[in-house]
């Protein structure tokens, strides 16, 4: 080990589509926060990110734009990524004087040379020193507390913002994996196409989100949930309420947790029969902010006929998987993307 990475800090990173996790050596999470960013049009600033900026969603004047950088967990915008990462490892260096640190970030296991060099390039710029990729399935694996390195099959279904990732992991590897760009995004849209087909009212993905985490749910609630919202009658253009159940809102999102559920299943076919009986004895895991839609744990274990667990602290399990990679990195060099193309 080098002497100037004696004390350093480093940091791993869970760059979401709807939400970016920041884990600091010695220090757990430190940042919790929307990945959106607003921009002064005019001067190219910042200025707002996290929360303060997903308030500006869908209400800032023509010469601000608040925009999400990520689409379907990979960058869609190149330069806002690039300014909200900047701004973000600055805050984060000046509070706690870290320098340049080592990062490790968790990317969606579909991603392409392309989409890992965006991310690498803007996380440089951002001022680290090296750049580390791990796939958010294998984060979230180890995140979520799972012994990856035994060499037993172990499933895990991370249901993100803006992708699902399935995989199988034995013997410190993915041996076989899945990613579909349907998640909480889609199941957001699913629920503003669905008020707008049957109520004629228009709702924001913000209010959306608010009703998947109120009442959304995978199947029938013993007792059912309601909700009132505030919409635009798109007859009159003028501002309406409307009440919507628990039940409607299953009823909008179940193509895409079937589309979630097929995807598991898939993978789980394909999966060699040694580590299909040891995935078999001890379930499924679910992480991500999907995980905690109710009762989708039921639902999956119904669907694929063996249980299904959901993993401590969903959202968190990819940042923490990015974490204790970073305690343990020399060990775990090989589950990281570029560190394996390095060799």
């Amino acid at each position: 080990m080098s002497i100037f990475n004696l004390g350093s800090k480093d940091i791993g990173i869970d760059l979401g589509t709807a939400n970016i996790l920041v884990t600091l050596k010695g220090k757990g999470i430190i940042v919790q926060e929307p990945s959106v960013v607003a921009i002064d049009r005019r001067t190219g600033e910042i200025v707002a990110t996290g929360n303060e900026a997903k308030e500006m969603l869908g209400r800032t004047p023509e010469e601000i734009k608040a925009i999400r950088p990520l689409k379907d967990g990979v960058i869609a915008d190149f330069t806002a990524t690039r300014l909200m990462l900047k701004n973000l490892i600055e805050r984060i260096s000046k509070k706690y004087k870290i320098g340049r640190p080592r990062i490790v970030v968790g990317v969606p296991s579909g991603i392409t040379e392309v989409e890992e060099r965006a991310v690498e390039e803007s996380v440089i710029h951002a001022g680290a020193r090296e750049v580390y990729l791990i796939e958010e399935p294998m984060a979230a694996a180890i995140g979520s507390g799972l012994d990856i390195a035994e060499p037993s099959g172990n499933i895990i279904v991370d249901i993100g913002g803006g992708t699902t990732e399935v995989a199988v992991i034995s013997l410190g590897g993915i041996v076989i994996s899945n990613s579909i760009r349907i998640a909480g995004d889609e199941l957001d849209e699913d629920i503003v196409n669905y008020i707008k087909r049957e109520y004629n009212v228009a709702i924001g993905e913000s209010a959306a989100e608010e009703i998947k985490k109120e009442i959304g749910c995978a199947t029938s609630l013993m007792t059912e949930k309601s909700m009132k919202i505030k919409g635009r009658d798109l007859s009159t253009g003028l501002p309406k309420d409307i009440e919507i159940t628990s039940s409607e809102v299953q009823e909008a999102m179940e193509n895409s947790i079937k589309e979630i559920i097929d995807v598991i299943k898939a993978t789980l076919e394909k999966t060699p029969p040694e580590l299909a009986s040891d995935i078999m004895e001890k379930g499924v895991i679910l992480s991500g902010g999907g995980a905690l839609i109710e009762n989708i744990d039921k639902l999956v274990s119904e669907k694929i006929g063996m249980p299904v667990f959901i993993a401590e602290d969903p959202l968190e399990c990819v940042v923490k998987g990015t974490g204790k990679t970073l305690d343990d990195l020399e060990k775990l060099k090989t589950v990281l993307i570029n560190a394996r193309k390095r060799k």
